[in-house]
């Protein structure tokens, strides 16, 4: 590959429960090896049917606020089609329609360009498969 396009893998274990993890400070990292002070694009993809990234305020409740409206929203309960798992994980494959399972940021300089309180956030209602992956890819 060429010295314009770096791609790597975050290996991430949400747990048991609904998460918001935020990983800025991984994408900020894997930036520093990648874009070595370069203009250029970090798109952030999820390969997994049932999480998706946000870029949202993090700290603030606004990570919790998110998950109470995602479990309002798409309730785990026996309404959907796909069923296997436990109750509800259907409602798990529909929510990539709602936080889609990529962003492409602006790179500045290495950094990233988001604005003052946004952070890079993995979403995952999936509490059957604790052990997920992001992969960062840097074009630049």
């Amino acid at each position: 590959m060429s010295d314009n396009f770096t791609s790597d893998t975050l290996d991430l274990t949400t747990g048991s429960q609904e998460a918001a993890v935020d990983i800025t400070d991984r994408c900020a990292a894997f930036l520093a090896r990648a874009a070595r002070g370069r203009d250029g694009l970090l798109n952030v993809f999820v390969p997994h049917a049932t999480a998706g990234i946000a870029i949202i305020e993090t700290g603030a409740g606004s990570d919790t606020d998110l998950l109470a409206q995602l479990r309002e929203l798409l309730p785990a309960d026996n309404r959907w089609h796909h069923r296997h798992g436990t109750p509800g994980h259907g409602r798990d494959h529909v929510l990539p329609a709602f936080i889609a399972p990529h962003a492409t940021l602006p790179v500045l300089g290495g950094q990233l360009a988001l604005g003052t309180w946004q952070s890079v956030v993995f979403v995952d209602t999936n509490v059957d498969n604790p052990h997920r992956q992001v992969r960062l890819s840097f074009l630049g």
